[in-house]
């Protein structure tokens, strides 16, 4: 499975179309696009936003990893104490997160 292809898995699984997803990232829909189709290779900097934004390690994104295994800087702060939290409590901590993500790294795509 190429690079395009496992973003394509990724992004269906959020229910997002290719412009949301661009959009997420900083891409232009064309760039998205040409991914997606294996017509034009990720830089490191975009398999490290996809990562990111799936919550996968940029190993899985490459084929070095069968299993999209949650990325490992996050995961500490995901499964740190959290025993104790209802399914509702740890979704709500979890969206939360992904919305302060999400706004970080669009703060940091304006700085450039």
């Amino acid at each position: 499975m190429t690079v395009g292809e496992r973003i394509i898995k990724l992004r269906e699984k959020k229910n997002w179309n290719q412009r949301e997803l661009a959009r997420r990232a900083g891409l232009n829909y064309s760039v998205m696009n040409r991914i997606e189709t294996g017509k034009r290779p990720t830089t490191d900097q975009e398999l490290k936003i996809f990562a990111d934004l799936f919550n996968v390690s940029t190993d899985f994104l490459l084929g070095r990893e069968n299993s999209p295994k949650d990325n490992p800087d996050v995961q500490g702060i995901w499964f740190y104490d959290m025993d104790d939290i209802s399914e509702e409590e740890f979704q709500e901590i979890e969206e939360e997160l992904n919305e302060y993500k999400e706004y970080l790294l669009a703060k940091k795509r304006k700085k450039k």
